[in-house]
C-alpha cells in the first residue's frame, strides 16, 4: 500500500513538473495577424517581430521568407536579430501572402 501511494505521488509530481504550455499556435496566429497588417513591401523577407510592440510571444520570432524557400532565406543576415543572437529559440515563418511556411 505504501509503495502504491509513493508511486502515485511521484507520478503526480513528475507529471506536474514536465507539463508545458504550447505557445506554437499562439505564435502562428500572431505572426499571421501581424503579417496581414504589415503595409510595406515584404519581398525582402522582413522580420515582423523585431521592433514590433504587438509581438508578445517570448522565445519566438516572426519572419517572412520565400515559398518555396530559397538559399537566401537561410542566411543569418536575413533572419530575425533576436533569433540570431539567441534571445529567441523558435520562429514562425510565413510567405509574402502571410501563409504559414513552417515553425521551428
Amino acid at each position: 500500500m505504501k509503495l502504491e501511494i509513493l508511486l502515485l505521488v511521484l507520478l503526480v509530481v513528475v507529471g506536474g513538473c514536465t507539463q508545458q504550455t504550447d505557445s506554437t499556435p499562439v505564435a502562428q496566429d500572431l505572426c499571421t495577424q501581424i503579417c496581414k497588417s504589415y503595409n510595406k513591401d515584404m519581398s525582402n523577407g522582413p522580420c515582423l517581430s523585431d521592433n514590433n510592440s504587438n509581438w508578445t510571444v517570448s522565445d519566438w520570432v516572426c519572419d517572412v521568407a520565400h515559398s518555396p524557400r530559397q538559399d537566401v532565406d537561410n542566411l543569418a543576415e536575413n533572419q530575425c536579430q533576436a533569433f540570431r543572437n539567441g534571445q529567441a529559440h523558435h520562429f514562425v515563418e510565413v510567405d509574402t501572402s502571410c501563409n504559414l511556411i513552417r515553425t521551428v
